[in-house]
């Protein structure tokens, strides 16, 4: 068949605030495990990530606080929106995640959920805290390269 027709990743819902918060170190793709009602109202867009976190219990990774709002047409079908959701991911990858969350600052958070080949995944990072200088220093490097941007822009016109 050669070249398979690729269907493009469709971003649903981004944690843009985990950016901000943690300093990434590792990212994963998982696929995770829900119910019909669950897909529907994800294609509809109706996921919320903040203040979601993901932990690994035994050999299982689980994803909470995720909220996914119920299917409006789903009636008696329709889940708690935010129950824990089991994410599917390799074994080697379940025990690297363990050993990895057992040290001191190290946390699972989601960034995003998104379908891939007519399924949703859910990439989650391996992220430890910034503290607010941390964050501040971000802010004041940010500020200062759209300032130099600028600056060279308005030169290029002259």
């Amino acid at each position: 068949m050669g070249e398979a027709q690729r269907e493009p990743i469709k971003v649903v819902a981004e944690n843009r605030k985990a950016r901000h918060d943690f300093f990434i170190d590792e990212t994963y793709e998982a696929g995770i495990s829900l119910a019909g009602t669950e897909v529907k109202s994800m294609r509809a867009g109706k996921v919320n990530l903040r203040d979601s976190y993901a932990s690994v219990d035994g050999n299982e990774v689980f994803v909470h606080n995720m909220h996914v709002s119920p299917y409006e047409q789903g009636n008696r079908f329709n889940q708690d929106p935010k129950r824990t959701r089991k994410l599917l991911l390799h074994r080697q990858e379940i025990r690297r995640l363990l050993g990895q969350t057992t040290q001191k600052g190290y946390t699972l958070i989601p960034l995003k959920v998104y379908f891939k080949r007519g399924r949703v995944k859910i990439e989650i990072a391996l992220a430890r805290g910034k503290r607010l200088y941390d964050k501040r220093e971000e802010i004041a490097k940010r500020d200062a390269d759209r300032e130099i941007a600028r600056e060279l822009r308005g030169r290029d016109r002259e």
